[in-house]
This record gives structure tokens, C-alpha cells and sequence, in this order.
């Protein structure tokens, strides 16, 4: 265990995003393990749900007071399966609630199977400035293989209506890695993402989690050195069309990396409302960190008779080193020293710098005398990074 002292002055409020949390999908996917729910009505529950999800809101602002939010991330499940009114709805309810900055990025995750030009529309004109599109991959069988409901000439469809519709950013995120993919399988993919032209990409690497349909029924995944030189050569192919790796799984052209996810990566504080959401939350009078949990599923997070949060606790001054530097080091950028400080309330002390020491002896981190930096090695072994930090 490491030792830490708290340094009662320093800990300073980071910067407060939002996350809204609506679970659900068409259908499950196999590998997903996030707390989503195959839609089994015809008719999603929106109305009634808005408003829960507004209760809860009421509830969490109590934590923040007039603390400004910077970026606002609905995500799920599918929140695309709910109309434009019922996003309008939760907007103009979240603005009433707490103080939301004009200029804050509002992302709306999509599946591109629920996409039409008309509903990507008016989620702009309800306040949605950034869409998330959900397309893993352009090929037939590799859709089949994950369970999408989409194929990939609707896939391009719903990037050309992101383009179009005047959005401030979209995202598509592809997967790599898939069952029977070859080297020429996921250069394909990336090839065809960079045709859309997304001003951000998110490349996320298939793993199996425990309690999804892969984890009981496993596929064959490619072989490391196979996943290497996917990585080696989709990477090459981002940066030539002008992507910056900014994140271990998210590429941006400049300026456009999202800063939802930036916050959660520098250890920015988060309101988590909806079923299953959690949050951080930085409480400097009392030299705490909070974490929150909400229920879990749907029917119960709807039970007027229960309360919305089922966890609520401070994190344990041990066990901030790790957390820390869990979320700072996913990021290319230098991760400034005195962020650890001002953000977890702890000196850097001797255990804490001689894990430090000894990532940098492996070659997995540098240092200079204000800012550490993850290495190249350290971004391929970032598993081995944080365990060394431990």
C-alpha cells in the first residue's frame, strides 16, 4: 500500500462535466458489457424516464452548487433511439437545474441503423452539438460477428448526414481486433472511416468482458503480433491523413479532440445521472473525493419508493495514486506535476516517486523537472506501466 499524506490546502476543484445515461439498444451486442437493455416495448418509456433522470439531476446538483458544467455526454444503450423532443426535454431541464457553460460540448451517442437526416436535425436544434456514431466496422461479416443491427452503406449514410447537418464535431468509433480479422480487414476499416472524414475517430481494440455473450461463447481473436501490426499500420494511416493520437484509443484532426472524455482523463470531476451512471465529485472544503453510484436497471431506477444513488463514498487517500494516474497516463500529452496534487490533495511522496523512478528505469514513462510523459513503450504496455505504479 502506498504511504500519502493529504495536504489540506491543495486540493482544488477540476474542471465538472456531465453524463447522462440512457440503457437502451435494439439489442444486445455480444461483447458489450456496459449497462444496456435489449428494447423490448415498442415504445420507449421516454417521458417517464426524462423525467426521472431530471429528479436525479435535482438531487446531484446539491453536490456542486454553481459549479459551471463544461461538456455534457448522453450515452448508452442507444440514446438515439429517443426522439429529438424528448432530448430537447432533458436539455432544457439540465439547464434549469445546474449552470451549464454556452459554450459546452453536448455529444449524443447514435447508432447508425436508427439514423435519419430529419432526426440528426433536430437533435442540433434541441442543443446537441457532437454526435458519437457507432459503427465498428464497414464489413458485412464483422458487423454479423458483433451483433450489429447496421450494415455499412448505412454506416456511411450517417457520417454523410453528421457532416451536414451543422454540428460543431462527430465521432465514429470502429473496433479492431474482431473475430477472423486480417491485417487487411482492419486497414480496410480505418481506410473507410477516413473517408467520411470525422474530425474524430475513437479505435478501440475488441476485448472479452466477463458477463457478455463473447465471454461465454469465446471467438478467435487474432494473435498478438497480428494485433501489433494492426496497430503499427492503422496508425501509420491516421497520422497520414491528419489524425493526431491524442488518447491510447482516440484520434482528432486539431482542436478536435472531445473534451468530455479529455476530462475524464485528467481527472476532471463528473455529475453521473441515469440508470447504472457514476460520477466524481471534488469536495475541497473537506478535502474529499466522492464517487457515486446510480441503480442499475431501469425498473428500479424508476421506483419512485427508492433513491436514485446505491453507492456514495469517498475515496480512500491510498488509493488516489492509482486512480490518478490510471485515468492521466491513457493521454499522449505530458502530464503536469503539479495536476497531482492540485487534483488528489497528496504530495508526491517517497513510495509514489520511487514507482515513478522505476517506470522510467523500464522506459515506460520520462520525466522532466515539472511534466511526466508516457513513452511510446509505455503507451503499448500500459497495463504493465500501471501495475509498476502500484
Amino acid at each position: 500500500m502506498l504511504n500519502t499524506t493529504i495536504q489540506t490546502p491543495s486540493l482544488q476543484l477540476p474542471p465538472l462535466s456531465l453524463y447522462i445515461h440512457i440503457p437502451w439498444c435494439v439489442q444486445k451486442c455480444p461483447y458489450c458489457d456496459f449497462n444496456s437493455h435489449g428494447q423490448k416495448q415498442h415504445v420507449l418509456p421516454e417521458a417517464e424516464y426524462v423525467s426521472h433522470l431530471l429528479a436525479d439531476l435535482s438531487t446531484d446538483a446539491l453536490l456542486i452548487g454553481d459549479r459551471a458544467i463544461h461538456s455534457i455526454f448522453i450515452g448508452g444503450g442507444t440514446p438515439s433511439l429517443f426522439s429529438a423532443q424528448a432530448i430537447d426535454k432533458l436539455l432544457a431541464g439540465v439547464r434549469q437545474r445546474v449552470n451549464v457553460r454556452p459554450d459546452a460540448e453536448i455529444t449524443l451517442e447514435a447508432n447508425p441503423g436508427t439514423v435519419e437526416s430529419q432526426r440528426f436535425a433536430d437533435y442540433v436544434q434541441a442543443g446537441i452539438n457532437r454526435i458519437s456514431i457507432g459503427v465498428q466496422s464497414f464489413q458485412a461479416d464483422k458487423l454479423l460477428d458483433l451483433g450489429r443491427i447496421h450494415d455499412d452503406e448505412q454506416a456511411r449514410k450517417a457520417a454523410k448526414i453528421a457532416r451536414s447537418v451543422g454540428l460543431n464535431s462527430f465521432n465514429i468509433d470502429l473496433m479492431h481486433g474482431l473475430p477472423k480479422q486480417h491485417l487487411v480487414d482492419a486497414l480496410f476499416d480505418i481506410q473507410q472511416a477516413i473517408e467520411q472524414q470525422p474530425p474524430h475517430l475513437s479505435w478501440y481494440q475488441l476485448t472479452i468482458e466477463p458477463n457478455t455473450q463473447f465471454h461465454s461463447k469465446p471467438p478467435k481473436l487474432p494473435q498478438d503480433e497480428l494485433l501489433w501490426d494492426i496497430q503499427e499500420q492503422g496508425h501509420a494511416l491516421l497520422e497520414a491523413a491528419g489524425y493526431e493520437q491524442y488518447e491510447i484509443s482516440a484520434y482528432s484532426k486539431k482542436g478536435q479532440q472531445c473534451q468530455h472524455n479529455l476530462n475524464y482523463w485528467r481527472f476532471g470531476d463528473y455529475l453521473g445521472i441515469g440508470c447504472g451512471a457514476h460520477g466524481k465529485i471534488t469536495h475541497a472544503d473537506n478535502n474529499q473525493i466522492l464517487r457515486t453510484v446510480k441503480v442499475k436497471h431501469p425498473k428500479g431506477y424508476m421506483d419512485l419508493t427508492k433513491a436514485y444513488t446505491v453507492s456514495s463514498h469517498a475515496v480512500e487517500p491510498s488509493d488516489l495514486p492509482f486512480e490518478f494516474f490510471m485515468n492521466r497516463l491513457r493521454l499522449v500529452e505530458a502530464c503536469p506535476k503539479a495536476d497531482y496534487t492540485r487534483y488528489t490533495g497528496l504530495a508526491i511522496t517517497p513510495d509514489v516517486q520511487d514507482n515513478l523512478d522505476k517506470a522510467i528505469q523500464k522506459g515506460l514513462l520520462s520525466e522532466t523537472p515539472s511534466h511526466w510523459q508516457v513513452t511510446p513503450l509505455g503507451r503499448r504496455y500500459l497495463n504493465t506501466l500501471l501495475e509498476v505504479l502500484v
